[in-house]
């Protein structure tokens, strides 16, 4: 009798896996081995220093001496390259938890945008996150990083517009929640990105940029 049983169980299981990849409309498997390597880090940190941890996509990803910037404080880069909001909540545990930092930085959304996700969608999981680091990590000072502009993205401007006021808006329901806006620090009293903040691909930042996030990010690190 138990066999049948076990065998609905195998079918459900399976298809919500399906249902959960459909809906993030990537499998975040992809980024397993990036994630074992993260896991695996060992850290050598004063002990009389907070711990500010990064994490998000390839803008985080890629700030390589992000350390460098912030010297007052043990820093870690768990960032992984071309994720989405989903991709950070099914390895919430293992990317933020584990860690237990004093202050937790997210960028997420800049890919979601770019694979036509919807903004209610987008800001759905960013909630989901939010809600479970608040209930887990309660001395955390968390901070939602805006989209940044770029010149590579700069057809979706509008959409990336939209998603800042709606994660803006979703971080003033919580009192230990923050919303950096990086997109205002990155663009001119035209509302035109700077374009010698970028590497050649127009989409990632060079020392420049990162000098920009890094002056906008410390104004939170308090």
């Amino acid at each position: 009798m138990r066999k049948p049983v076990n065998i609905l169980k195998l079918i459900i299981a399976v298809l919500l896996c399906c249902s959960v990849i459909s809906s993030n409309g990537q499998d975040p498997d992809r980024f397993l081995k990036r994630v074992e390597a993260l896991d695996s880090m060992q850290y050598k940190f004063c002990p009389q220093k907070k711990l500010a941890l990064f994490t998000g996509s390839s803008s985080i990803f890629m700030w390589k001496d992000i350390q460098s910037y912030f010297p007052h404080f043990n820093v870690i880069n768990n960032g992984f390259g071309g994720s989405h909001f989903s991709d950070l909540l099914y390895f919430y545990d293992r990317l933020i938890i584990k860690h237990s930092p004093d202050f937790l930085f997210i960028y997420e959304g800049d890919n979601d945008v770019a694979y036509k996700k919807k903004v209610s969608e987008i800001v759905k999981t960013a909630k989901t996150i939010i809600n479970r680091a608040v209930k887990d990590l309660p001395d955390t000072k968390i901070i939602i990083i805006s989209a940044k502009p770029s010149i590579a993205r700069e057809h979706l401007k509008n959409e990336y517009i939209l998603l800042n006021k709606r994660l803006e808006k979703l971080c003033k329901r919580y009192p230990g929640v923050e919303f950096a806006d990086i997109w205002s620090a990155m663009t001119d009293e035209n509302g035109n990105v700077f374009k010698d903040i970028f590497l050649d691909d127009g989409l990632h930042m060079n020392k420049k940029g990162y000098q920009i996030w890094a002056e906008s990010l410390s104004e939170f690190l308090n």
